[in-house]
């Protein structure tokens, strides 16, 4: 096989804009991120619900579809 074919794989810092730091495995020293599981809304339990009832009804009223 041949000899450095591969990068080298080492620690890495990942930096959020939130401030938030973690350390995973790269093949690069560090990289920085928008948005990471402490300011995401998913992980936060800030995320917004979309009112979906009654959008079928609304839709056949307007164009005048009947069931």
């Amino acid at each position: 096989m041949k000899e450095k074919l591969h990068p080298a794989y080492q620690k890495a810092r990942i930096v959020c804009v939130c401030g938030a730091q973690f350390e995973v495995g790269s093949t690069k020293k560090e990289m920085r991120v928008d948005i990471c599981s402490k300011c995401h809304p998913f992980y936060t339990g800030m995320q917004r619900t979309v009112e979906t009832r009654g959008r079928a009804d609304k839709f056949r009223r307007k164009y005048g579809l009947g069931k």
